[in-house]
């Protein structure tokens, strides 16, 4: 059976590093394959699982890092991170986890990858590294990743998190055939994690091909099964009173874990210990509490298919588009004492449940702008629901690409990953190329669209669709490119140039520098894209100038990066002119 399961996620790996217009090494293609099946149950995006990989020399051992706090992933730019007030809406007991892959494409697991891993944690976990020192032993994006973990943890001391640290080890050996000498390597590894801190747990697993095919071949099910007590149904939809109990199952993945996919078109991310859901926390904790569903609005779904038998709703094609707070702090507060006594009388307590049938999507998308009208929603979280969003989608689709404003929507669907383009790229791209900020771009990956007035820029109904479409393939055409460059390069200097270069290879089109969109009309409606040699000199000149801006201001290469006047001296530098901002 091994033997298959190798040949068959061989097959799944050289279908999907193919299928990009610049193929990986199967290497590469295996250490995405492997972060992402090894993070299974986040349903990360093809972007998220990238901006983890490591890659490269110095990577101590680890081929890919990620962080979450409460099973949601957080980046250099998350309010934890950027505001110092934000810690104070974090739960108590919130699990921050540092979550780290090593993927290797060898027949057996070994010694040597668990000791190699022991030594950079040992090193880079300490709250105290003199990050100078160890910049010289290992790569920049892995110094970044543990760094992110640390300052997330120093702000979120106060709220008392429990933390895990897991490490993936994953090969195309049989996991169940592991030597015990690598066995008892995996343990003591688990007793260093353990013991870093007083509030850390460690976790090792090992991954093969039996392990992989299962999580590759299991995709996300959007058809479940509702057990109610009692309904109202009106043509072909219904509400229902659902129990506690019942509804935690309906939530939870066989591991206890959220179903975190059934929430993918929710207008906000959970909130964590504001208000609203403390309010749920102590009516659930108090016996003599008023009924539950008297007190909470309850829960939206929208679905494609809702048939009713003995009770039981059977439900295709579920999103659960208003009551994310009360779906998470139900499940976070009651999981433990659920899995511990599920007869509990609180389990038998009632939410109140809308089903609602529609395969519209303008109609589910009416749904999702008016049950979230009811609450304090800022009017860019609604921003997937905007006529632009959809237009801008449709205007994809018609060309042969996708608009993934619905995450992950199109890559579940099998579509080509490189033609696959999320809100959050497109915003980027829209604010590198078109806006002329690629520092803006670079220095909020997943910010960018927070704040109402950025949305507005980004997303004007004043810019054609087809500059939308033409920003999406320019970035595209210079990601491929930097792929296909001879020269090595860092996931770091990727992470922090590529928008820049971008930005150049439509200034260079263009002649000057420029800040409105409708520049981009002619090269649009043309097809013009910079070619590959063009592109080869400006990459030169721009790798050439970040070092010298470097060495004048005396400054590293993620704040040069993330600078509005490194933009200028590029730009000047290059005779293009320099754009003054607002």
């Amino acid at each position: 059976m091994s033997v298959n399961d190798r040949v068959l996620i061989n097959q799944m790996i050289e279908e999907r590093r193919n299928s990009r217009a610049v193929p990986l090494t199967f290497d590469a293609g295996f250490e995405r394959f492997a972060s992402e099946h090894a993070l299974h149950g986040f349903g990360l995006s093809e972007e998220e699982v990238e901006a983890g990989v490591i890659g490269g020399a110095n990577d101590g051992g680890i081929d890919s890092a990620y962080v979450f706090l409460g099973g949601r992933l957080l980046h250099e730019d998350s309010d934890i991170i950027q505001d110092p007030s934000a810690a104070s809406k974090v739960d108590n007991g919130t699990q921050l986890t540092l979550w780290l892959v090593q993927a290797k494409t060898s027949p057996a697991f070994s010694e040597t990858a668990l000791d190699k891993v022991a030594s950079t944690c040992k090193n880079l976990l300490d709250m105290e590294v003199d990050e100078a020192a160890v910049a010289v032993l290992y790569a920049a994006d892995l110094l970044a990743r543990f760094k992110l973990f640390r300052n997330a943890l120093k702000r979120l001391l106060t709220r008392h998190p429990t933390v895990l640290i897991k490490f993936s080890y994953v090969t195309r050996g049989e996991a169940g055939e592991v030597h015990p000498k690598v066995q008892a390597k995996a343990k003591i590894l688990e007793t260093q994690f353990s013991n870093v801190f007083a509030i850390s747990t460690g976790e090792v697993e090992f991954l093969g091909p039996a392990e992989l095919w299962k999580r590759a071949s299991t995709l996300p099910s959007y058809t479940l099964e509702l057990p109610y007590r009692e309904s109202i149904t009106h043509g072909t939809s219904h509400i229902a009173l659902v129990a506690l109990g019942e509804y935690i199952d309906f939530l939870s993945e066989e591991t206890g874990t959220i179903k975190s996919h059934i929430f993918d078109w929710n207008v906000r991310d959970y909130q964590g210990n504001v208000e609203v859901n403390r309010e749920i926390t102590a009516s659930l904790q108090n016996p003599e509490a008023p009924e539950f569903w008297w007190l909470n609005n309850g829960i939206t779904i929208v679905c494609s298919q809702a048939t009713s038998v003995g009770k039981r709703l059977s439900l295709s094609d579920v999103q659960i588009v208003n009551g994310l707070q009360t779906s998470y702090t139900l499940h976070e507060t009651l999981k433990e004492l659920y899995l511990s006594d599920p007869a509990d009388p609180v389990f038998e307590r009632l939410v109140q449940v809308r089903i609602l049938k529609t395969e519209d999507q303008a109609a589910r998308d009416a749904v999702i702008r008016a049950t979230n009208r009811q609450t304090s929603v800022p009017v860019a979280s609604l921003r997937a629901t905007d006529d632009i969003q959809r237009q801008i989608e449709s205007y994809f689709f018609e060309h042969g690409w996708f608009y993934d404003r619905r995450k992950n929507f199109y890559r579940n669907q099998g579509k080509p990953t490189d033609r696959i383009v999320s809100i959050p790229l497109l915003a980027q791209s829209v604010m590198a190329i078109a806006l002329g900020q690629p520092d803006n771009a670079r220095a909020r990956p997943s910010s960018l669209l927070k704040r109402n007035t950025d949305y507005d820029r980004i997303f004007s109904d004043k810019t054609q669709l087809s500059v939308y479409l033409w920003l999406a393939k320019a970035q595209r055409h210079v990601d491929e490119f930097l792929q296909s460059n001879g020269d090595p390069m860092s996931r770091s200097q990727y992470t922090n140039l590529h928008f820049h270069l971008a930005m150049l290879g439509a200034v260079d089109i263009v002649g000057h520098v420029f800040n409105k969109p409708e520049k981009l009309n002619n090269a649009a409606r043309e097809e013009v894209f910079p070619s590959s040699g063009r592109l080869g000199s400006l990459w030169g000149s721009l790798q050439e100038l970040f070092r010298a801006f470097q060495n004048e201001r005396e400054w590293g290469p993620d704040r040069t990066a993330k600078s509005a006047d490194f933009v200028a001296y590029l730009t000047d530098n290059l005779g293009y002119g320099t754009l003054r901002r607002k």
